[in-house]
């Protein structure tokens, strides 16, 4: 069993809901904390690259050989410079 003390504005909020909802206070902070815990359980989990994942590649050249081939196509691009002079 557990008591927990809020402030008359968040229990305003959790009758409020709880009466719109036709359910429990109890049952509405057992839901919160669930979420709650999910989400720091995935804060947790997620690194750098699961962060970034979605954007990686959105917007590439479509080149799958740039950071291999960046020193040939250098000497291409300075050749082609220096030939036209």
């Amino acid at each position: 069993m557990l008591s927990v003390r809020l402030n008359k504005e968040l229990e305003q909020q959790l009758n409020f809901i709880a009466k719109e909802q036709s359910v429990s206070k109890s049952q509405i902070i057992k839901e919160s904390l669930k979420l709650y815990f999910n989400m720091l359980n995935e804060k947790k989990s997620k690194t750098p690259y699961s962060a970034g994942k979605e954007l990686f590649g959105k917007y590439s050249s479509g080149k799958k050989d740039l950071s291999t081939t960046y020193k040939q196509r250098l000497k291409d691009k300075l050749n082609a410079k220096n030939s036209n002079r």
